[in-house]
């Protein structure tokens, strides 16, 4: 079993200080992480394969799990898609592997963005949950800039137990996200 600093971290501080913070009269309203959800859109990939086995080869690097492919449920002519080709690659972390990739993601990742200075405040949805978009996959240790064929962003979103914005936000600052 791997060491895992962040899950630790949350037992041990986070969730002693949050009860104090939201005076919460029950451990189990203590906001905690759900899961985190990586996502990518891949239009080009009913015409170029060689996209969807890139994606797929980075996601595995970087999540260590094997992503799944998302295929269209509907034909819209106006996107070119027909019924049932492949749109997307999407994985999503639980556990041990949710708090190995967080970790990567705010101590190795997001400081190796260009001109980084935080990341926005602005994403939660109001429930509870954050999303971060980011341009390129190249901020992943994993990635080496020889192997890319084509710069590929990808949607982050990371599900929380907390009820509102305020709390989910107090969660992920606890846990040392970078906000501006």
């Amino acid at each position: 079993m791997m060491h895992n600093s962040l899950k630790e971290l949350y037992y041990n501080k986070i969730c002693p200080d949050l009860m104090k913070q939201f005076k919460y009269g029950n451990t189990h309203e203590i906001p905690k992480l759900v899961k985190i959800t990586l996502n990518r859109g891949l239009g080009e990939a009913s015409q170029n394969a060689k996209a969807l086995e890139k994606s797929i080869e980075e996601f595995t690097l970087i999540t260590g799990q094997q992503p799944i492919v998302t295929r269209s449920k509907k034909s819209i002519a106006g996107f070119k898609i027909r019924e049932n080709i492949v749109v997307g690659v999407t994985v999503t972390l639980r556990r041990h592997k949710m708090y190995n990739f967080l970790n990567k993601l705010i101590n190795l990742s997001l400081p190796r963005i260009r001109d980084f200075r935080g990341i926005s405040t602005q994403h939660f949805d109001g429930h509870g949950n954050y999303n971060i978009g980011v341009k390129e996959q190249l901020i992943f240790p994993e990635i080496e800039y020889e192997h890319v064929d084509k710069i590929r962003g990808m949607d982050i979103a990371i599900v929380t137990t907390a009820k509102n914005d305020k709390e989910s936000l107090a969660l992920l600052q606890a846990f040392g996200m970078p906000f501006c």
